[in-house]
């Protein structure tokens, strides 16, 4: 076997099959090639950036990083090459506040003695705690985001008035450690209080808020003091709550104060002005009418992606030609409550149209998904340019705009050479409601996306139950094996094998809902537990679908039912 043939074969093993690979690394790790990562996305419709296009270029990436975009590119001879036609490639969208892969903690009751005076804690004040101490890469908020073309986060703890400082996030990274691009982002705030204890109302949070502040001040100023001459002076005692309120004092990172409404967010603009910070404004909703005062307060905004459900208009009926019972029971209701519902239409349709209103008084502003459900981000993306948002402000509000908000214009937003290869690509244009995510690349990972399976109707769901062979193909070839599942619906087992390793791993979280099967399993690859995720259409006796095995991507799977003995 030649050498080339070697070190192909255990790529191979080193991918999907743990066993027989960790025992190769340690006996023969200095003798395997560095991984190389390089990719060629061909005949693409490139969008560099809002306004910036390519039609029928070549973009390449190697080792993470974008190394050519244009036309009459020369391809590496090592590029795995994807035949984009009529697709499109953006730069990964970039989301301005979340908690992606932070789950939510447990909530806890807590008695306290002095409702008036409560641990820091309990009242929600923690502005040290760091989320990276709380991130989760194998967080199922990760890859809903990231299917979405979302590769990059602002995300913050979770919590109540002062729940921690922010990080950005790259979505993946087999550690949370990995994941983080950028460490202490910001300070999250929010004019939440805590139930039954003090604060627990918009005035004592923000009353506060001030105390704390001021106090911080007084703190870092007699430490600066002390530093240039302690002689006669107390030593300064430690407090983490303050001393996490000195980075903010310095203006060396903003305050991100999650704010909603109209009051919400005029109470936090007069905070900033009282005590002097740099502010970003998230999750805004409902600034439609202070628009102006949006625009001059020099903060950073984010509008919200969750958005009430609008009704879809529908053509009056004819009433004249009709004697159905229900049109007449409509044109009698109570014109009270019809004046009721339209000012309630009026209300929810300047949520979709705040982008655009925004967009025409030259307004900059990104997107937040704090609260947004993943599967209502895009055809909300889609109801705002149908309320007249243009597709390129919505493009900047998801990639050049956002980069340069959080700072990170230098390295992502576009597609530039020496840029982050974080990509989405789709077979038209993404703010065509029928359009589908194809692929997503992360820091030069892929991730490749099947059309999701469509659920049998009335419920029915079909028999996985039984011995399926299965192949997986991946860019250092195929790998076969068997599947096995036991027991019925609800309480399924099972185990995956390879023929090429012949390891048994044991099957977790079995699903099945109409035609699609989901499962994962764990292996181990140089002794990291990497979470491999596997979802499929079953029809008749066959399957077929994608395996996503973390960092290392995803790659299509197959299988058919094995005859029964």
């Amino acid at each position: 076997m030649t050498g080339s043939k070697l070190v192909f074969m255990r790529r191979a093993l080193l991918l999907l099959f743990p066993a027989l690979s960790y025992l190769t690394s340690l006996g023969q790790s200095s003798e395997l090639a560095p991984v190389t990562r390089t990719y060629a996305i061909k005949n693409a419709r490139i969008v560099q950036a809002p306004g910036r296009i390519i039609d029928n270029g070549v973009l390449v990436i190697k080792n993470g990083i974008i190394t050519a975009v244009g036309k009459n590119i020369e391809i590496p001879a090592e590029a795995r090459i994807i035949k984009a036609d009529t697709m499109y490639v953006y730069a990964g969208f970039i989301d301005g506040l979340s908690h992606t892969g932070v789950p939510k903690p447990k909530e806890e009751e807590n008695k306290v003695k002095d409702p008036g005076n409560p641990p820091n804690d309990i009242a929600g004040i923690e502005p040290q705690r760091d989320v990276r101490n709380m991130l989760d890469p194998n967080d199922k908020s990760v890859d809903e985001m990231r299917r979405l073309g979302f590769a990059v986060s602002h995300v913050v703890p979770h919590g109540r008035m002062l729940p921690g400082q922010g990080a950005i996030i790259l979505h993946a990274g087999e550690s949370p450690d990995a994941m983080v691009y950028k460490q202490q982002a910001s300070l999250f705030s929010q004019l939440t209080g805590a139930p039954g204890i003090y604060p627990n109302t918009v005035i004592g949070v923000m009353a506060k808020y001030r105390e704390l502040y001021r106090q911080a001040e007084q703190a870092k100023a007699y430490k600066a003091r002390y530093i240039q001459d302690a002689t006669g002076m107390e030593r300064p005692s430690s407090d983490r709550v303050l001393e996490a309120f000195y980075p903010v004092i310095d203006k060396q990172i903003p305050v991100v104060f999650k704010a909603e409404d109209v009051l919400s967010i005029q109470r936090v603009i007069d905070l900033k002005s009282q005590l002097g910070f740099n502010l970003m404004l998230a999750e805004i909703k409902q600034g439609w009418d202070i628009s102006e005062k949006l625009k001059n307060s020099g903060a950073k905004l984010f509008l919200s992606l969750d958005l009430p459900e609008m009704k879809e208009e529908k053509s009056m009926p004819d009433t004249t030609k009709t004697t159905d019972k229900n049109v007449e029971l409509k044109a009698d209701k109570d014109p009270e409550k019809q004046r009721l519902q339209a000012r309630k239409d009026e209300t929810i349709k300047k949520h979709y149209q705040q982008p655009a209103l925004l967009q025409s008084q030259g307004v900059e502003f990104g997107f937040s998904t704090f609260e947004a459900k993943p599967r209502d981000i895009k055809g909300n993306l889609s109801k705002l340019i149908e309320n007249g948002l243009s597709e390129d402000a919505a493009l900047s509000a998801l990639t050049t705009t956002p980069a340069r908000l959080l700072g990170l214009s230098s390295t992502m937003g576009t597609l530039d050479i020496g840029k982050i290869a974080n990509l989405v690509i789709t077979d038209k244009s993404y703010f065509d409601k029928e359009s589908k995510v194809k692929y997503v690349f992360v820091d030069g990972k892929i991730f490749e996306y099947k059309d999701e399976p469509v659920p049998k109707k009335n419920g029915e769901t079909v028999r996985v139950t039984g011995k399926w062979t299965y192949n997986t193909e991946t860019p250092q070839g195929v790998h076969t094996g068997d599947i096995v599942i036991n027991g019925e619906e609800g309480d399924y087992s099972g185990t995956i094998s390879s023929t090429i390793s012949g390891d048994t791993n044991d099957l977790s979280n079995i699903s099945v809902d109409g035609d699609q099967l989901s499962f994962s399993f764990t292996v181990v690859i140089e002794g990291n537990a990497v979470l491999v995720e596997v979802i499929v259409t079953v029809e008749e006796g066959s399957f077929e679908g994608t395996m996503t095995a973390g960092d290392y991507g995803s790659y299509p799977i197959e299988g058919e039912r094995s005859p029964e003995k």
